[in-house]
């Protein structure tokens, strides 16, 4: 009977631990919400990665310490030794902590990572100078990075390093364009600003665009261009869709105009000997 009774009693537990999960994933939804509409974001694509990421990680963390606290529970009703656990435990510590470490440290970045909002689900990051994608999900101790090959990176956010956030509130369309020597600087310049300003007032782009990309500088040369760049300001995560709409106005308005794009040349000099042999 007395059997009946625990395994009756471990039942409710289990139980009593489902419910409990429900309920708190309902309340840290609620809950992460409020916290998120309290703060003032550039838009509502930040607010909305804030939130997806402070769910992404209150979420799990909840359900393992729901289920820590549930397993005690059980342990207890089926008498386990806690003196006898611990002192075995104990003689591992050492090697335990050593391990440890490195976890810990895992932790403590992906807490720092977490309250200073350096990233967020959704952004493109690079991470350790090396690993550069989307942010599919953040942990208290790892970060997943998917690539442009569709590669998914497990980062421990100790490892992270130099952390560089490419849609932390808006974005920068650079793009770089090679005209001919020939070219005169002042209509690249005029075509440049007119096909930047034509794109931001087209319906397709023009949420996306709030600061139209126009002629920045002559940035450099090389034996067969002048290097010219231009600059604009988008929503973020839409940098390179709209620099790479502008590259195809761009070409298109610079044949218009009889803009050179110019591509390496290199002139071959024939020499001949006294017989007139090359």
């Amino acid at each position: 009977m007395h059997e009946l009774d625990t395994a009756t009693e471990i039942a409710i537990v289990v139980l009593g631990a489902i419910v409990v999960q429900l309920l708190v994933r309902f309340s840290i939804n609620d809950i992460v919400r409020r916290v998120v509409k309290s703060n003032s974001y550039a838009s509502e694509i930040e607010e909305k990665k804030r939130e997806d990421t402070l769910l992404h990680v209150f979420r799990p963390l909840s359900r393992v310490l729901i289920w820590v606290v549930a397993l005690i529970i059980v342990l207890s009703l089926l008498g386990v030794n806690w003196a006898a656990l611990l002192t075995g435990a104990g003689a591992l510590g050492l090697v335990f902590g050593i391990v440890a470490q490195s976890a810990f440290k895992d932790y403590i970045a992906g807490i720092y990572i977490i309250l200073e909002n350096q990233y967020r689900v959704g952004d493109v990051v690079m991470l350790a100078g090396t690993t550069s994608g989307v942010v599919e999900d953040i942990t208290i101790r790892i970060t997943k990075v998917r690539d442009l090959d569709g590669n998914l990176h497990f980062v421990r956010n100790g490892d992270a390093g130099v952390i560089t956030n490419m849609t932390s509130e808006w974005s920068r369309a650079n793009v770089e364009l090679h005209v001919g020597w020939d070219s005169d600087l002042d209509v690249v310049e005029k075509i440049i600003n007119k096909v930047g300003s034509e794109q931001a007032r087209d319906e397709a782009w023009r949420d996306l665009i709030t600061e139209p990309i126009q002629f920045y500088r002559v940035d450099g040369f090389t034996e067969s261009a002048i290097i010219v760049r231009a600059l604009g300001q988008t929503v973020p995560i839409n940098q390179w869709n709209v620099a790479g709409d502008f590259r195809r106005r761009i070409i298109r308005e610079f044949d218009k105009h009889g803009i050179e794009r110019p591509f390496p040349q290199r002139i071959v000099q024939q020499v001949k000997n006294k017989e007139g042999k090359s």
